[in-house]
């Protein structure tokens, strides 16, 4: 009886220490959605001299790279359809004008889709990892936690990119 109260003490610790990561992913969507907010859709959508994209596609990647590093290489479904996946996955590039439609497709995904892995994370869906070597940082993901700490690092990256995106386009 004792070992079933050390493995529920241990998974527990588990999930409290993920519970920072997650809590982090929360507060940058959540800033990715008031930046989503404040601005209108031509600055989401501007390209500014010296940069290849845009704000509203940073966004929407940052949602599609959670989804493929934390769901997909975990051999599961996504929670985002085909065409959200090719427009904004790893090496795409923004083709035209986002809508206001799709901005608010975006913009209702940022929490749900991390608050949807945060309480898949804590029912153990995650029980399988395809090691995927990052081209960002050069390193392997090789299960859900560490693919979690790459995905909260990736948009702190993107979250600097839109920063200067702002910085560009206001000045």
């Amino acid at each position: 009886m004792v070992w079933k109260k050390q493995i529920k003490t241990i998974f527990s610790e588990k999930y409290i220490k993920m519970d920072f990561t997650f809590q982090v992913l929360k507060n940058i969507r959540g800033i990715f959605n008031r930046i989503i907010e404040e601005n209108s859709s031509e600055v989401l959508n501007k390209i500014p001299s010296g940069f290849n994209n845009n704000i509203i596609w940073n966004i929407g990647h940052v949602v599609v790279s959670e989804q493929l590093l934390a769901y997909k290489l975990s051999g599961l479904e996504t929670n985002l359809s085909e065409t959200m996946i090719n427009k904004y996955k790893k090496d795409s590039k923004p083709e035209g004008i986002v809508s206001e439609e799709e901005v608010h497709e975006i913009k209702s995904l940022l929490l749900a889709t991390v608050e949807r892995t945060k309480q898949d994370y804590e029912k153990g869906v995650f029980k399988s990892y395809n090691t995927y070597t990052v081209s960002t940082t050069g390193n392997t993901l090789n299960n859900i936690d560490e693919a979690l700490h790459f995905i909260l690092a990736h948009e702190g990256i993107h979250y600097g990119y839109v920063l200067a995106l702002l910085k560009a386009i206001k000045n």
